[in-house]
């Protein structure tokens, strides 16, 4: 069997869309994959404002800027796809607005009906909602693609505006949210009028504050069990407020984070293993270079469009194992009660 899909993902770091148009094919033993064509779009100063303000939106403009966004993407698939082989399936993550699944409530803005009614491409979106009705953390993810597309790896990690990991223990997929990552880090860029902190810069300039990195690594949340997942309300509460009373400048608070995040990626490898690195994290040499300090894992990291595209990849992949009506979430990642197919589909008239 062999399936072109379209991954669609944005990241909380508001760094764009990122589309990969994929070929997937089974086998005996695993399905195999090809990204065909891969483009990322950067958001317009208009598009970031608008996810930037959405959560404090009425009921009628939220529906209103979903099924916005939603025809959005769907008019960057038609552009991208000009002049490819046409997809029979679009996966579409869409961009995180709420994620508090302890109050039973997750939501990826960008409506799958407009994707498919501008594309006329079938379209699976919404894949977190059924995870987090069963009980579970909606994430993350991924971790089922890194199983089914990345066996030959201890740890994968992805470093995005949040850092996650997922790895194999006693036979089981194990996966959660590590630590905030471009998420604060973005946010702390912006204050020297820059978009990201490029190869580290500004927190290479910058002395680590101690007090402040203790409290950091003592938040609650580091020491929960997994499964569990991190969302903008917990930056916004509990990272935030940190940083903006610390008095420090933005060049110390940029290397108190970066101490803070590597720190809190060391903790959770194991003392040896094959680690695949990919996210916008990647890019950043300093990020990087301070990993290597802390573990002595094999560091992975691969060409670009993996390090760029491996999330839109296996949503991709979680968006055809759905319309197969096979399992792409898996309990002991997520905490749900039971393994299912998350994903809502709109099916168009269009035969795979």
């Amino acid at each position: 069997m062999s399936i072109l899909a379209i991954g669609v993902m944005s990241g909380t770091s508001l760094d764009g869309i990122d589309l990969a148009l994929c070929r997937f094919k089974a086998s005996d033993t695993r399905w195999k994959y090809d990204i065909l064509a891969a483009k990322t779009v950067e958001y317009s100063s208009l598009w970031k404002s608008k996810l930037q303000q959405a959560p404090t939106l009425g009921a009628q403009d939220f529906l209103l800027l979903h099924n916005e966004y939603g025809c959005y993407i769907g008019d960057l698939i038609n552009e991208f796809v000009q002049g490819k082989e046409q997809p029979s399936l679009v996966a579409s993550h869409g961009h995180t607005i709420f994620h508090q699944p302890t109050k039973k409530f997750t939501f990826q803005l960008g409506q799958g009906a407009s994707i498919a009614a501008t594309t006329g491409i079938s379209t699976i979106s919404d894949f977190r909602s059924l995870d987090v009705a069963l009980g579970g953390q909606g994430a993350p993810l991924v971790p089922m693609g890194d199983k089914h597309l990345f066996s030959e790896f201890d740890y994968c990690l992805n470093i995005g505006g949040f850092a996650n990991i997922s790895q194999q223990l006693d036979g089981d997929q194990l996966a959660f949210d590590i630590c905030p990552a471009n998420i604060v880090l973005n946010q702390l860029a912006l204050a020297r009028s820059q978009e990201y902190d490029k190869d580290g810069a500004i927190g290479a300039t910058g002395q680590i504050d101690s007090k402040l990195l203790s409290k950091f690594n003592n938040l609650p949340y580091y020491q929960q069990k997994y499964p569990k997942s991190l969302g903008r309300e917990w930056v916004e509460t509990q990272i935030m407020p940190l940083l903006m009373n610390s008095g420090l400048s933005i060049e110390d608070q940029a290397a108190t984070i970066y101490e803070h995040i590597t720190d809190q990626i060391s903790l959770n490898l194991g003392a040896k293993g094959k680690l695949l690195i990919t996210g916008g994290g990647a890019h950043n040499t300093f990020l990087i270079q301070k990993l290597k300090t802390k573990t002595a894992c094999e560091i992975s990291i691969p060409d670009q469009n993996l390090i760029n595209f491996k999330e839109a990849l296996i949503f991709a992949y979680l968006g055809v194992l759905a319309f197969k009506g096979e399992i792409n979430v898996m309990a002991t990642i997520t905490g749900s009660s039971k393994d299912h197919t998350g994903g809502m589909l709109t099916q168009m008239p269009v035969k795979i």
